[in-house]
Order: C-alpha cells, then structure tokens, then sequence
C-alpha cells in the first residue's frame, strides 16, 4: 500500500459507535474530502499499524497519517479538527494543554467508549456517495 506525503487517512475502530460518530462528523465538516478513512480492524488499517510500528493489538486510539507521520490519540483528534470546518475547528486550540492531561481524558474515555456509547457487532458499512473516501 502506498500513501503520498498529501494523504490525510484516519484509522478508528470500526464497531465502535462513538468512533463512527466521529467520523461522520468529519465527513460533514470536510466538505473538500482532505480525509480517507480505515478502520483498524480492517486490512489497510493493520498494514499502516505496522508500517508506523504502533500496537496493532491496541484498538483503543484514533490515528491519523498525515505527511508522513502517525499521530495518534488526543494530538490525532485535535490536528483532525483544525482542518475541518465550522466551530469545530476552535478545539485545536486545547492543543496547548500538555499531552500527559489530554491524553489521560482520551484514555478514560476510550477504555469505557463501549460501556457508554456502545459498539456494533461489525464494522460500519459508508453510504455510496462516501464510499471512495473508505479504504478496505
């Protein structure tokens, strides 16, 4: 699989509901379509966990490849939302907050994401029209 320095690809966790929340709030936000998605489960997905030597056993982070570099977790999140449009973009700014306190809220978040938000029992199937922004 080859990605290009311009590539903007988010990998979640595919049964995740809060997961698949975001994402469709990126899509609504990213009106030019900067962002590609993989879910971690899937073959793209495993293949970039390894790629950039992150966990392929840990499901729990949001990652996002951009430039050449994986970000993962909280710094993921908020470099995400930067680039979309809307309010959404003003969450950037908790970039100032030291990684060790934004990072802590993103754990606890994502170790109890199924018990508050649940989880489906596969990975979400992308309507057509955003169907070539999914990788498999």
């Amino acid at each position: 699989m080859n990605t290009t320095s311009t590539e903007r690809i988010i990998l979640f966790d595919g049964i995740c509901n809060l997961c698949n929340r975001a994402v469709q709030t990126v899509i609504r936000q990213d009106p030019e379509a900067k962002f590609s998605f993989a879910s971690l489960q899937g073959s793209t997905g495993q293949i970039l966990l390894k790629r950039y030597k992150l966990d392929n056993l840990q499901l729990n982070s949001f990652v996002l490849i951009k430039s050449g570099k994986a970000y993962t977790k909280s710094t993921a999140a908020l470099q995400v939302a930067g680039e979309l449009k809307g309010i959404i973009r003003l969450l950037k700014i908790f970039i100032i907050v030291p990684p060790f306190i934004r990072n802590g809220i993103y754990t606890l978040i994502a170790r109890n994401r199924y018990r508050w938000f649940g989880k489906r029992a596969e990975c979400m199937v992308p309507d057509p029209s955003i169907q070539k922004r999914f990788l498999p």
